[in-house]
């Protein structure tokens, strides 16, 4: 079912069932004020609870988030704890909130690099999530998220089913295979943004992607607001899908 139409995003036009956003450009916006780079970390950590809000006032069913990728454990000891002790501090948050805002969240990653007290919290949101409707709004954070390696622990995931002889390699289709992946049962992107100037996926849904619409902005994120979500909407219905095929 199609998302509702929003008057600031397109009279008469469908919102994306499911946004995706790459949260770019938090260091870019600190260092441009003379603050420590965790100074935009916080900032952009506000940028994401206000979008994910207006996401979910407009009728967006799904917004991803990329917070933390697979690559991102090369920087600073100090960059990475900040993140994680901001997440932390969100998710106590959320435990609170989430049954009474209609919020789920779900994570995709591996999260078994993650310290014990991030997974206890994601582990209470998981069950807070289950608790509510499916058609409830729902928020996804990639922690310690890679596409390949999504890929590659659905590929293993296959294989050890196979050796054991649950499965046999010729069942394997799209849909099997997408079944595998964090994102099962999820449908893809139609829209994935990215802030910040750059136009490249850094290893972002790679499988899920095939058929999404990019919007791409100079705006960092910490200063991406609801006008800007609009324009990428509104870039996004201007848009002609046709999914390799040709309109009649």
């Amino acid at each position: 079912m199609a998302a509702k139409r929003t008057d600031t995003a397109g009279q008469g036009k469908t919102l994306p069932r499911h946004i995706a956003i790459i949260m770019d450009g938090n260091g870019r916006w600190a260092t441009r004020r003379g603050l420590p780079r965790t100074a935009g970390h916080k900032a952009g950590a506000e940028t994401f609870r206000r979008i994910a809000t207006y996401c979910k006032d407009l009728g967006v069913e799904y917004l991803t988030v990329y917070a933390f990728s697979t690559e991102n454990w090369k920087r600073s000891a100090e960059e990475v704890g900040a993140i994680m002790s901001l997440l932390g501090r969100y998710l106590r948050e959320a435990v609170d909130t989430m049954a009474k805002d209609r919020i789920r969240l779900r994570f995709f990653g591996d999260m078994a690099p993650i310290a014990p007290e991030l997974q206890a919290l994601a582990h209470q949101t998981d069950a807070i999530s289950e608790s509510l409707s499916p058609g409830d709004f729902q928020a996804n954070i990639c922690l310690n998220y890679g596409g390949r390696d999504e890929i590659l622990r659905a590929a293993r995931r296959f294989a050890a089913d196979c050796a054991a002889g649950r499965r046999a390699p010729e069942e394997l289709d799209e849909a099997a295979f997408s079944a595998l992946l964090d994102s099962a049962g999820i449908p893809d992107p139609e829209l994935i943004i990215r802030p910040s100037g750059e136009e490249r996926l850094s290893n972002f849904l790679l499988w899920q992607c095939a058929y999404s619409e990019f919007y791409f902005t100079d705006v960092l994120w910490p200063d991406f607001d609801e006008a800007e979500l609009d324009r990428a909407i509104a870039a996004y219905q201007g848009r002609d899908r046709r999914f390799g095929g040709v309109k009649k």
